[in-house]
């Protein structure tokens, strides 16, 4: 399973310029999580601040017990071993051949064999569908397959948790789809922690377990993708419609002066660039049929099962009407509230264990196991 990934407080500026401040989230081990915000939010300083390519001014990120904000080198380097990273271009190198490009890690960082780096070569190109492709250059394939090329290479230390930046920047809708459906697919079969930057809201509805926005400088929530796909915040609703009418403006954010503006122009007609309100929560995508199921699926249910209580009314229907009657059953709910009894509990002795996660262990006392209970997904200003 992958690894756990705790953030508390994290902080980052460059001179004067603050980009995020006090971000503080957990992804869940094993688990698929998104993170939304308009450009220039600082998303991809995020990500490198999390595999220590960039050094917060202050705040955790903890994984494996390690905090890389304040290890030594040694441990930094040896914390990355931990990470596969697929960089908004592919990042390849452009001299040499997808098989040379994938092996680079293996080369750069093991002692395997020829023969060994072979045979993980082929077949972390053969997971990504690009088996019989290992001898083109960069420049003879097109942007879908540098993707996969890069998420290849991604993979051959087979890491315990995946970072993708824009994943699908350059991609046509239809390749985008394909690359989700592989990153699920992947989740299924070696059951990685990732977290995936991104811009197009079509991923964020069909693929997270956790969706998270940042906004402002800040992280305006971060919890089961429930919540943010029915919220109501003004910056998440218009985000998830591409609208011109909110709190986001052509530069990170408007004043009021501009927002009454835009407001008086939409009571007048004017088109304010949306379409019909998405909001709502819509199937994730299932591994391809004859894949594993996901075990992050039923780690995700348990845990949320248990604050179902604390979430918003929207987000508890959302999750009561895709369980399914047998689960139903196995958690104690039915139709779409969450009464006072219920309060998202399961019975003790069908709790999954989530291995160091440090939300749970089986208890028979309820004031106790109440104490384990983590947090509400964050809220900030929007």
């Amino acid at each position: 399973m992958g690894a756990e990934v705790v953030i508390e407080g994290l902080t980052k500026s460059f001179g004067k310029q603050a980009i995020w401040r006090d971000v503080t989230l957990n992804l869940p081990p094993g688990e698929v999580s998104v993170m939304l915000g308009p450009s220039g939010t600082g998303k991809s300083v995020f990500l490198k601040s999390m595999i220590g390519l960039l050094k917060p001014d202050r705040g955790k990120c903890v994984i494996n017990g390690v905090d890389i904000v304040r290890c030594s080198e040694s441990k930094l380097y040896e914390t990355r071993k931990l990470f596969g990273v697929l960089f908004q271009d592919g990042a390849l190198f452009g001299s040499m051949n997808l098989y040379d490009n994938v092996a680079f890690p293996l080369r750069e960082h093991t002692k395997k064999s020829e023969t060994e780096i072979r045979r993980i070569v082929l077949e972390k190109l053969e997971m990504t569908g690009l088996a019989g492709a290992e001898k083109k250059l960069p420049g003879e394939i097109s942007g879908g397959m540098r993707k996969r090329a890069g998420l290849a290479r991604a993979l051959v230390l087979d890491p315990e948790i995946i970072l993708c930046d824009e994943p699908d920047s350059g991609l046509d809708p239809v390749r985008t789809a394909y690359l989700s459906q592989l990153l699920i697919d992947l989740n299924a079969q070696i059951d990685a922690t990732i977290l995936i930057v991104t811009h197009n809201i079509n991923v964020a509805r069909t693929v997270p377990d956790n969706i998270g926005m940042l906004f402002r400088k800040e992280l305006v929530m971060f919890g089961p993708r429930e919540v943010l796909l029915t919220s109501d915040e003004p910056v998440v609703e218009q985000f998830l419609n591409g609208r011109r009418l909110g709190p986001i403006g052509m530069s990170e954010e408007k004043d009021q002066a501009q927002m009454a503006l835009e407001q008086a122009q939409a009571d007048a007609g004017h088109h304010d660039g949306s379409t019909d309100d998405v909001r709502g929560v819509v199937p994730q995508l299932q591994p391809t049929p004859g894949l594993p199921e996901r075990t992050g699926v039923r780690r995700r249910k348990d845990r949320v099962m248990r604050i179902l209580h604390t979430l918003p009314p929207a987000a508890q229907e959302g999750i009561i009407e895709s369980l399914t009657p047998e689960e139903r059953v196995h958690y104690g709910v039915g139709g779409h509230s969450v009464t006072t009894s219920q309060r998202g509990q399961l019975p003790v002795d069908d709790v999954a264990t989530v291995p160091g996660s440090g939300w749970r262990e089986p208890q028979s006392n309820q004031s106790s196991d109440a104490q384990r209970m983590p947090p509400p997904p964050q809220q900030g200003r929007s």
